[in-house]
């Protein structure tokens, strides 16, 4: 088992697997709505983040530094320079052209800066009172950024009243635009985890609705556990992908694009030095996709092999503590946690070296940009807020390479939950017919029926009987000899390779399985009881049934006195797989579900083997009652319980090879004669 759990595991799938993604997608369909709005919405986070640095260029360069500067160039000075003497102009930076800045910054031309105060500038009259650092110029009075220091704060503020103004409305910008992205952010996330979880929810559905359509013979195969993961853990795997994945991605090209768009338009010199990371972050990138993927893989199949050696033990604890095999099986079990250790181990260096990678070549760029940008600040021509704003858009530009290798891990998550959830959903449901008895009448014929559960390997071979409606037929057999799958075959879990099995003369391929199973009861060996009150475990929650029917049935099989006592009487949880009931209570409980379903065929699989003498008994009473006037299959291991069947078949080796009263076959002294006197004698001997 372990092994095919592994290979499952094995199969991670690519990526982003087309096929798997568009199967995917069609569960999104119906909620494309509320995806579009949360793209819409990510696309308004996405300008606003873009915006908030700008933001801070335009408070940097128009408020907290001098816009005007001193030149010493031969060049033609531009329009509205004036000239200082000594071959120097002041002229306003922000009215340079780009051609001009770059002559300049070649020239290293750029002397110093200047604060401008206008004429009619209410601030003027200030300015006044400083000649000694003030000089009356064509556009103002202008000062050197140097000699400001001279000048007490309170008449600096003066001066720059308009500034400070105009930076409080900054102030309140940037923490509008914060809130605004706040709002959008949140509505985002709130819009994405209800599309996640309506997608799971529709997913958890889809696959349970199947799982209870799916042949026994598929059931039998699989591991609880698996089928159990697949309606939980996949899933949640699928969600991780459509909450954070997906329009994560698409918001993180948008804000890539935006980034480089305006850092083009601010600098495309310097942006183009800074896309020289480009190169080796692509190969980082695609090194680290390798490696993670082949370091998931193995991670995931240790762990598959370390949950299914740890359920395996526990479940086994008992034995394993008295047979002394403490020790051994700690052993394997620290072999195969060291092996997961190691995977884990390789898988966090994986991830360990991609981001502090990513953060050192960010940091490289951020180096860059202080050298490369500062010189242009000092020369003049790369303004102070543009260099702040490059460094927020270099942070904005280098998160989305840093938060791949989590997207990536939860794509591939999701890939790999998607391959096994649809492997699960491409599984052929059970095969029924269309055609549904009127009433079951409980005729039953086996002609030449041959079974196999794989390839040739037969457990019946040519096994033909006929069942008259009413009559008692026990089948007895040696253990493996075919009477479990006698009937497992008339309860239509699996259909014979050959032969024909007839249900009131009609053939059980053409029945409509789910009415068919309606009309008859079983009652197995193994009794299980599902959470809920006993009410609800008697009825099987069909609503169809009066609510007095639970007691009714009950008290026929004489367990009524036994569920008074119980703490809430019938409305007793009885917890999980019926821990609060004694073993002969679980069984008498089994058979008021029989009685409570009004079968017309009823299924007994050796209903007092697990339990004592004297609730064998009361089982056996019982018993009586439920099978009057019901056509009854038995498989019996105790031979003492059929001394009231109408009759006998022996199995052997796929074979029936006897067939008659109990007197009868015992008269013939033949192989139930041999099971009847092993039995016994084993019995005798105990006593």
């Amino acid at each position: 088992m372990n092994g095919h759990h592994d290979y499952e595991e094995d199969q991670i799938g690519k990526a982003v697997d087309v096929r798997l993604m568009r199967r995917l997608l069609g569960y999104a369909r119906p909620y494309w709505g509320l995806f579009v709005a949360a793209l819409l919405l990510a696309g308004g986070v996405t300008v606003v983040e873009l915006a908030m640095p700008y933001l801070v260029k335009t408070a940097v360069d128009v408020v907290l530094v001098p816009s005007w500067l001193e030149v010493a160039t031969a060049l033609p000075p531009s329009p509205g320079a004036v000239s200082l003497g000594e071959g120097r102009f002041l002229v306003d930076g922000r009215a340079l052209p780009e051609a001009t800045r770059q002559a300049l910054e070649e020239e290293k031309a750029v002397v110093g800066r200047y604060l401008v105060i206008a004429h009619d500038d209410p601030a003027a009259p200030v300015a006044m009172r400083y000649q000694h650092v003030f000089r009356d110029t064509p556009v103002g009075y202008a000062a050197p950024e140097g000699a400001l220091r001279s000048i007490p704060p309170q008449d600096l503020l003066r001066l720059r009243a308009s500034a400070v103004q105009l930076l409080g409305l900054l102030a309140l910008a940037y923490l509008g635009f914060l809130a605004l992205r706040f709002g959008l952010a949140y509505g985002q996330v709130y819009i994405l985890q209800y599309a996640g979880q309506r997608i799971v929810f529709d997913m958890r559905r889809a696959i349970f609705r199947h799982l209870l359509c799916l042949p026994m013979g598929y059931l039998d195969k699989q591991p609880v556990g698996r089928l159990v993961t697949r309606a939980t853990n996949d899933v949640a795997a699928i969600n991780d992908m459509y909450t954070q994945a997906l329009v994560s991605l698409a918001q993180d090209f948008l804000m890539m694009a935006g980034v480089l768009g305006i850092m083009f338009a601010l600098n495309p010199r310097l942006t183009l030095i800074l896309l020289a990371f480009g190169p080796p972050l692509l190969a980082l990138t695609f090194w680290f996709r390798s490696q993670a993927r082949d370091a998931y893989r193995t991670a995931r199949r240790l762990l598959a092999r370390l949950n299914a050696y740890l359920a395996e033990s526990i479940s086994g604890m008992g034995i394993i503590q008295l047979f002394r095999q403490e020790w051994t099986s700690f052993k394997r079990f620290e072999d195969i946690n060291r092996g997961y250790f190691r995977a884990q181990l390789r898988s966090i260096i994986v991830y360990g070296v991609f981001g502090p990678v990513i953060s050192v070549m960010q940091t490289m760029a951020l180096a860059l940009l202080i050298w490369y940008g500062g010189r242009g600040v000092l020369g003049g021509v790369f303004t102070l807020g543009a260099l702040v704003a490059f460094t927020s858009y270099i942070r904005m530009l280098f998160q989305p390479l840093t938060d791949l290798s989590e997207k990536y891990n939860i794509l591939q998550a999701a890939m790999a939950a998607a391959e096994r959830i649809f492997g699960l959903m491409d599984e052929a449901e059970e095969p029924s017919g269309a055609r549904k008895l009127p009433a079951l009448r409980g005729e039953i014929e086996f002609q030449d029926v041959w079974f196999a559960y794989q390839g040739e390997d037969w457990v019946l071979k040519g096994v033909s009987f006929h069942v008259a409606p009413g009559e008692r037929v026990a089948i007895v057999g040696p253990t493996g000899s075919g009477k479990t799958t006698v009937v497992s075959l008339l309860l239509g879990f699996y259909r014979p390779q050959r032969g024909r099995i007839l249900v009131d003369g009609v053939d059980l391929a053409d029945l409509d399985l789910g009415e068919y199973r309606r009309q008859l009861a079983v009652v197995p060996q193994e009794v299980f009881l599902f959470s809920g009150d006993v009410a609800e475990n008697i009825r099987m929650w069909d609503g169809k049934l009066p609510p007095d029917v639970a007691e009714r049935a009950a008290k026929s099989v004489g367990v009524h006195e036994h569920l008074l006592h119980l703490p809430e009487g019938y409305g007793t949880q009885v917890k999980e797989r019926g821990v609060r009931l004694s073993v002969g209570e679980r069984q008498l409980l089994s058979l008021a579900r029989a009685v409570a379903a009004d079968p017309k065929l009823i299924v007994l699989d050796e209903a007092t083997a697990n339990v004592d003498s004297h609730t064998e008994a009361a089982v056996q009473t019982a018993l009586e009652r439920v099978m009057a006037r019901r056509t009854t299959i038995a498989i019996a291991h105790r031979l003492s319980t059929i001394r009231n069947a109408d009759r006998v078949l022996v199995i052997h080796q796929g074979r029936l090879v006897e067939e008659g009263t109990v007197e009868a076959l015992l008269a013939k002294r033949g192989l139930f004669w041999a099971l009847w006197q092993l039995q016994f004698a084993g019995d005798r001997a105990q006593r």
